[in-house]
């Protein structure tokens, strides 16, 4: 099954890729989107009830299959590709940089030329922050950290950081043996030896408060190996508890958003999805943040946790003085 979070993109992108190739066999199609053949059946489907408001017959998009085939008979105007907004150009340039600053890359003038051209087309769309090569920005405590880490690495020198977990919400301190640099989704990661853990971590670069190189040299132990991050940085392992939860119709975008499994879809635009979660406080930080717009159906021990946490956080309300002018 397709990931969900990859259903949106893909489904903006086929009304105009479908215009471009009228009458393409939709195996071929699903090939170039890199999902099945039953996965592009099930998004055609979709697209067929999505189109301009009124959402009328002459108003929704329609497609015409033959046999095997399909094509766009109304496009409700996505006809234009989709654009890089500023922010994903900026994830992109700075992906690149880092690709061109990787040892074994061949064709460091094909990346520049890339980013060359990225960073023309980005344009007035910088986002706010520090300037990364001529076009495009990133926030400038991150780019800090990324400078130095790649001082650490050049030298092979081991840092030690004030490191923000989001998976349990605590800032810990940490002695690393860096490994590599990468990027996964985005997001920068230094993946080092983390001596507290005693295994091999990936460290967010925007979650890294504080990093000093230090002057001993860095040594990951020979059994050390990089992690696989094909699928992304976090994989659902089946060893992982499981969560059925209801999301409201304001908040399903978390089935797009984290891996999940759509169970089933419910009156008024609610959904039933499955997620596994390796950390309960994390699940439960994600289930308070929708504020009401998800219910836990199960496991029976996550809803407890959940009812606890709120009924702590209104009690300390309870206590909080209001100040302020009339």
């Amino acid at each position: 099954m397709s990931a969900a979070t990859d259903r949106m993109p893909r489904l903006l992108a086929l009304v105009p890729y479908l215009l471009a190739r009228p009458g393409i066999r939709i195996d071929q199609a699903a090939q170039d989107f890199d999902v099945t053949p039953k996965q592009l059946r099930k998004d055609l489907q979709l697209l067929w009830l999505c189109g301009l408001p009124g959402y009328g017959p002459g108003d929704l998009i329609d497609l015409s299959f033959d046999g095997d085939t399909v094509s766009v008979t109304f496009d409700a105007g996505m006809r234009r590709p989709l654009r890089l907004t500023g922010g994903e150009a900026s994830a992109l340039v700075i992906a690149l940089k880092a690709l061109a600053e990787t040892p074994g890359v061949v064709d460091t003038d094909a990346v520049g030329r890339a980013i060359a051209k990225i960073e023309a087309a980005a344009g007035a769309a910088e986002p706010a922050g520090v300037v990364v090569g001529n076009g495009v920005r990133e926030h400038e405590t991150t780019a800090r950290t990324r400078e130095i880490v790649r001082e650490a690495l050049q030298f092979g020198r081991a840092v030690r950081m004030r490191y923000y977990a989001a998976s349990n919400d605590r800032i810990t301190e940490r002695t690393v043996d860096p490994m590599r640099l990468l990027i996964v989704q985005a997001h920068s990661y230094l993946e080092g030896w983390c001596r507290r853990a005693e295994d091999v971590r990936l460290f967010r670069l925007d979650r890294i408060d504080e990093l000093d190189v230090l002057d001993e040299l860095a040594a990951p132990p020979p059994h050390a190996r990089h992690s696989d991050v094909s699928d992304g940085v976090f994989s659902a392992h089946e060893s992982y508890p499981e969560a059925d939860l209801v999301l409201e119709p304001d908040a399903r975008w978390v089935a797009e958003y984290y891996p999940c499994e759509e169970l089933a879809e419910l009156e008024g635009g609610r959904l039933r999805v499955r997620m596994r979660y390796g950390d309960e406080s994390w699940m439960v930080r994600l289930v308070l943040g929708l504020g009401g717009r998800a219910t836990v159906e199960r496991p029976g021990e996550l809803a407890v946790a959940v009812r606890r946490r709120a009924a702590a956080g209104l009690a300390r309300a309870r206590h909080l003085s209001i100040t302020g002018g009339q």
